[in-house]
């Protein structure tokens, strides 16, 4: 008997961007992610949450369709992974990664770094660009505050100028689905408040982008997030609207240690209770 080819029924095709059904992924011998459900919808934009090794990486790379499940079904974009030419679905999703950025070359000026985006491409090749991609990438990079950057070479850029880079390139190609993997690790405190600033703009946009992002740090959910993932050990600790998904007892079982969640203009802290 052929595996339904949509999703079910209780889950509604029209405003589905993200649909995972008893998805299970081994990584070699490591079971990366075990038996997760979870579902996102549009308008929504959610963090996901947990330890090293709890699998949010690899449920980004499963989002970004560069990889699939060992078992269970997985759509994305209303397409089932599995079933749908993934580079076609790619074009549909900006993303932003530690492994990606890797990738990028570091003579690369920083305009072109944003402009291959909308191409699909990590370096300048031979395809051609017109002003209204120069317009939209100088845009993005004034929206991220390094638009003075766009000459520089993005192998001389500071850490925290690179990241902001990275975002406006995950979205130059208007994507529908944006992932940002630990956008503010490695950033000081004034480059991770400004860029946290920056992603509650964006996540606060009615028409901006169904956003996912990934972190080990309550610290960096922006304002405007309305959903949480928690994770451990590939499995699903708690899932749902931010209020209510993100607790100190939740984020306790996240990460092994008794917690307290301190919550207040907008923003999360954590602290070990007791």
């Amino acid at each position: 008997m052929s595996e339904p080819a949509a999703p079910p029924d209780s889950v509604d095709p029209d405003d589905t961007v993200l649909h995972l059904d008893q998805v299970t992924l081994r990584r070699g011998a490591t079971l990366a992610l075990a038996g997760l459900d979870w579902t996102v919808r549009d308008g929504e934009r959610w963090v996901v949450l947990g330890p090293n090794g709890a699998g949010k990486t690899t449920l980004l790379a499963l989002a970004a369709t560069l990889v699939h499940p060992t078992a269970g079904q997985a759509w994305v974009l209303g397409e089932r992974l599995g079933r749908v030419d993934v580079f076609e679905l790619r074009p549909r999703i900006g993303l932003a990664s530690a492994a990606l950025a890797e990738r990028l070359p570091p003579s690369e000026r920083v305009l072109d770094v944003v402009r291959t985006a909308a191409y699909g491409q990590t370096g300048h090749w031979r395809e051609r660009y017109d002003g209204a991609d120069d317009a939209r990438a100088l845009g993005l990079l004034d929206r991220l505050g390094v638009a003075r950057l766009a000459a520089r070479r993005f192998g001389t850029l500071s850490e925290g100028e690179r990241k902001r880079v990275q975002v406006a390139r995950a979205l130059m190609p208007d994507p529908e689905l944006l992932l940002l993997d630990e956008p503010a690790a490695g950033l000081d405190v004034g480059a991770r408040e400004d860029l946290v600033a920056r992603l509650a703009r964006l996540a606060l946009d009615p028409v901006g982008p169904v956003t996912v992002l990934v972190t080990h740090h309550v610290e960096e959910i922006p304002p405007g997030f309305t959903h949480a993932l928690l994770l451990r050990g590939g499995q699903v600790v708690a899932a749902g609207p931010l209020d209510e998904a993100l607790t100190a007892r939740s984020l306790s079982a996240t990460f092994g240690v008794p917690l307290q969640l301190l919550h207040g203009a907008g923003r999360y802290t954590a602290r070990l209770s007791g």
